[in-house]
């Protein structure tokens, strides 16, 4: 086993920060669906972006752990990440198959307007199984990662999510995950990031999910995951 004894270890609070922005968003996204009148398209293309969006950064997000993180832990973590790791496998895959069922359903929507009911029960159906596998992930993963996974490897995390996205969207992603983060956690995710992106980022991305939270949920302020 790869020696970590003198490696700066994971900083997990990241992932805290993600599953609150992935909480909210989630558990928005059925109504605002069920609010789209029939034959709206232009207000479908606007709520259908956004899912698209989020269907996106959760599908990178899970790859991550799948390609870097379940790795690692079941090479070092022991009897606690055999005992923990294939429920998390088997959770993906139901996360998985929930999203391919959103994802069928939502191309359509988008154009159509049509049979938002369904997609609307995809979502719901898709966030029992999200809700689920994150607080079983923040109670056992992540005390496994903070001991096990050294600060770099976690950082694979994050670059695997930023090279599959496209360049466009992550002031964004990064601004709904501002929204309800810790600005301490939030100086700590930016610290090796390029001067630029420290200097600009706490600016651009409130910017630009305040714009986005206005045009998707009707207000720059929607409610948070602690007060909806």
């Amino acid at each position: 086993m790869k020696s970590a004894v003198s490696e700066r270890m994971a900083d997990v609070r990241d992932m805290y920060m993600a599953h609150t922005m992935m909480r909210r968003e989630f558990r928005l996204l059925p109504q605002l669906v069920r609010d789209v009148a029939s034959g709206d398209v232009r207000r479908a293309e606007v709520v259908g972006a956004h899912a698209e969006l989020m269907c996106l950064l959760l599908h990178l997000h899970h790859e991550g752990e799948d390609v870097v993180l379940w790795p690692l832990l079941l090479e070092r973590g022991g009897q606690e990440a055999l005992a923990i790791v294939p429920t998390m496998e088997e959770q993906h895959h139901a996360i998985e198959q929930a999203h391919a069922e959103v994802t069928s359903l939502l191309s359509d929507w988008r154009v159509t307007a049509q049979g938002g009911g369904r997609l609307a029960d995809a979502l719901e159906g898709l966030l029992t199984v999200l809700l689920d596998h994150m607080a079983l992930e923040e109670k056992e993963i992540l005390p496994l990662a903070a001991q096990h996974v050294t600060a770099a490897e976690w950082e694979q995390l994050g670059q695997h999510g930023m090279a599959e996205s496209p360049k466009k969207t992550l002031p964004l992603a990064f601004g709904m995950v501002m929204y309800e983060g810790d600005p301490e956690v939030v100086k700590a995710v930016l610290a090796h990031a390029p001067l630029p992106a420290r200097v600009l980022m706490p600016i651009i991305g409130p910017r630009l999910y305040a714009s986005h939270a206005k045009r998707v949920h009707g207000t720059s302020n929607p409610p948070r995951v602690g007060t909806n």
